[in-house]
């Protein structure tokens, strides 16, 4: 008995943990206004700026300029193979979509 509520207790904390992490990572990365969008790239240029389509048919235009972590290849490839992509960005004053981090 014992031995069960030990076990149960340290994956209670390692759900902690890792819900944790996943919630707070992207704020502590990045900062306190990010947001995050998902889907799959649909267009990419000039250069790394990119259009994401999100599963709710909504396309946003993202900007990736230098402070972005994405590699053109990257882009390309995530834009290739339909892949799910994760976007991390700022809203500028313009309303403009500033990528910081993309997978």
């Amino acid at each position: 008995m014992a031995a069960l509520c030990v076990v149960l207790l340290i994956g209670v904390f390692s759900l902690i943990g890792v819900l944790g992490i996943a919630v707070l990572g992207p704020a502590l990365g990045h900062g306190e206004n990010v947001s995050h969008a998902a889907g799959q790239v649909i267009a990419l240029g000039p250069g790394k700026d990119f259009v994401l389509l999100t599963a709710t048919g909504q396309r946003l235009t993202f900007q990736c300029g230098g402070e972005c972590r994405a590699s053109l290849g990257h882009l390309m490839r995530h834009m290739r193979e339909k892949a799910h992509t994760d976007v991390y960005y700022i809203e500028a004053a313009n309303r403009t979509l500033m990528a910081l981090d993309v997978d």
